[in-house]
């Protein structure tokens, strides 16, 4: 495969064209008479016309056939992909799951749609408010299929397997340990080389920002110029037999035919594109001195809601980092949270939890659940010397943290057959230490 090309910045205002077509893009104008080599322009909007400048988000696309030539839609199987959360009765517990499973290729094709499987959610489509969670499970590529999700945007983690994406704005090739996010409205395919898995953060409504750095000051976390953008490629592929686009749309799937590739834009531009960005990346901020800072300084992307500091979607990693903070359990903390804790690994050994919680499995921590270090974590690390020591390294495990209250859907619960009935049990051992008589307890040798 030939290494592919990408433009960088978050949210810039790009430009490109494939290089067979030069001078694609019109001059001083979106929406010519008659475009450059006769192709149609199409704009597709993610933000009213009228929000501020700071957040109005469009790209123009000019292309071969523009994207309403197509048949009818029509309702097709729905899969294990939902948005009602009454399917089954709330569950207040601790819940973990174990790797879930992936076809084989031998025994079934599933490709990335048809192997989409919601595992949780809250809030309401219709009213733009809320999100849901999707694990993936494919063996084989899409081919003749595409994909678009007219409900929200789509933040995808390959745990298992590379993922050679095609979308109308061009190709990204997004292998575990890096992220991309296909935004409302864009159409995409999925190319796999073997087994594959995945998490997928859904958010209805808004898009992904980059968090404010307050104090932190103008550098640090996810770097604006670390975010790579897909430069313009077109097929001129004709398919008489037809192209089948899937739509995601009101949490139901519905597909239709069409005579043409989708991937036909030759030009585009505008600052509503896809994006990938590699985890590496990251410039990770921890305390130097005692205590912990919040894992908010983890945040890499966040979903704001209507309420300043309040997010509908965080996405958090805890990456390979420097453990120094003096007199302190470094280990994350005891806590009850107001916030949904939706936990994946993707790859390595979570430090709170280095035994049930594998690669491709995941956790969710609902609103005032209690949750944290199991009880093997805790004596360990209230006994070690303290020194400066490397955490997480060969690790990258990641969280979904909502304000909303996730519904677990029965998939999730019962269809799946990977949750962990024993999860409670890591922290049963946990005894009491008080001393009563002494205040100041024994510290490590």
């Amino acid at each position: 495969m030939a290494e592919l090309k990408y433009l960088s910045g978050f949210g810039n205002e790009c430009a490109s064209e494939d290089p067979r077509c030069p001078g694609a893009l019109p001059e001083g104008q979106n929406n010519p008479q008659v475009c450059p080599y006769n192709l149609y322009a199409e704009q597709l909007s993610g933000s009213a016309f009228t929000c501020p400048r700071s957040t109005n988000k469009r790209s123009w696309l000019y292309r071969i056939l523009p994207s309403v030539s197509h048949k009818p839609f029509e309702s097709i199987d729905q899969g294990h992909v939902t948005h009602n959360w009454d399917e089954v009765d709330p569950d207040p517990n601790q819940l973990r799951w174990k790797p879930f499973e992936i076809p084989k290729a031998s025994q079934r094709k599933v490709d990335f749609v048809s192997g989409l499987h919601t595992l949780c959610g809250a809030g309401d489509i219709r009213s733009n408010n809320g999100l849901a969670v999707h694990i993936f499970l494919c063996n084989t590529s899409m081919g003749n299929r595409c994909f678009y999700n007219s409900d929200g945007d789509f933040l995808i983690v390959p745990q298992q397997g590379k993922l050679l994406i095609y979308t109308e704005f061009g190709k990204m090739l997004v292998q575990p340990n890096e992220i991309c996010v296909i935004q409302r409205g864009m159409r995409f395919s999925v190319d796999v080389f073997e087994e594959t898995r995945g998490y997928i953060l859904e958010v209805y409504g808004v898009h992904f920002e980059l968090p404010d750095l307050g104090p932190i000051g103008a550098n640090g976390l996810a770097n604006p110029r670390d975010f790579l953008i897909p430069v313009a490629w077109y097929e001129d592929r004709q398919m008489p037999s037809g192209y089948t686009v899937i739509n995601k749309y009101q949490g139901k799937l519905f597909a239709a035919k069409q005579g043409i590739s989708p991937f036909n834009v030759v030009a585009w531009h505008g600052n509503y594109t896809p994006y990938k960005y590699n985890l590496e990346n990251f410039m990770v901020i921890n305390s130097v001195a005692f205590d912990h800072a919040d894992p908010s300084i983890f945040t890499v992307l966040t979903a704001k809601s209507v309420r300043p500091g309040v997010a509908i979607a965080d996405f958090v990693i805890f990456p390979p980092r420097w453990g120094v903070a003096d007199k302190t359990f470094r280990p994350p903390y005891y806590h009850r949270n107001c916030m949904s804790e939706f936990m994946g690994l993707i790859k390595g050994h979570y430090e709170a939890k280095e035994g049930g919680f594998l690669p491709g499995g995941g956790s969710l921590h609902s609103p005032m659940t209690p949750h944290g270090p199991d009880a093997d974590c805790f004596e360990k690390a209230s006994r070690a010397k303290l020194a400066p020591e490397r955490v997480a390294d060969g690790t990258m495990a990641f969280m979904f943290e909502s304000s909303l209250s996730m519904a677990v859907t029965k998939w999730g619960l019962k269809t799946s057959n990977c949750l962990d009935e024993n999860y409670y049990k890591c922290w049963e051992p946990l005894k009491s230490h008080f001393t009563p008589d002494s205040r100041n307890p024994a510290g490590p040798d």
